[in-house]
């Protein structure tokens, strides 16, 4: 399974980038897990954008999104809401084809958020038919470096926890895929 995992942060030391990336680096053989961290590089949506060619970077991360199996997103919670840069790039996808049939899940990798997990859970459910709101992993990782988190996540219990969430996601995506199968 290729699996695209958004990060919502724009720090350079985002815990929830540092999360995807020690998640990427245990997934493989079974997922391989590509980690895009730059969501600052897209311009600010408008529908008057979409009219011609679209933006290199849009079209670039559009196409990820596209040739993926699904995403993941994790992301801190800005002033109690979706971050400006993640709320933007689902704005770019709202009216494209590549979220909407695309298997999509959560983590977060901090005890807090709720707030922001709540809209993001309204926006994804809306964009996409196939967000999988039962799949679900939080860790609790604030304020730990990149090096110590994935330290942390290779702790057996947490190494079970992601592998278990990838199977999940898996079984999510290929039961989906099932269910849209003609009746013969």
């Amino acid at each position: 399974m290729n699996i695209l995992a958004i990060s919502g942060s724009g720090r350079a030391a985002s815990t929830n980038t540092a999360m995807l990336r020690a998640v990427a680096a245990m997934a493989a053989p079974q997922h391989e897990v590509t980690v895009l961290a730059g969501l600052g590089d897209l311009p600010v949506f408008s529908p008057d954008l979409e009219t011609g060619a679209l933006p290199v970077a849009v079209g670039k991360f559009a196409d990820m999104v596209g040739r993926s199996d699904g995403v993941i997103i994790a992301s801190p919670e800005y002033a109690r809401a979706i971050p400006g840069g993640l709320k933007n790039a689902i704005d770019w996808l709202v009216s494209r084809d590549e979220i909407v049939e695309k298997p999509t899940a959560l983590m977060h990798a901090s005890h807090r958020g709720d707030d922001m997990l709540a809209q993001l859970r309204l926006v994804l459910s809306t964009v996409s038919q196939r967000f999988a709101e039962h799949l679900f992993l939080r860790f609790h990782l604030m304020k730990l470096s990149p090096d110590e988190i994935t330290r942390h996540l290779q702790a057996p219990e947490n190494r079970e926890a992601v592998a278990e969430f990838l199977r999940g996601f898996d079984r999510h995506r290929r039961s989906k895929a099932a269910d849209q199968q003609p009746a013969r």
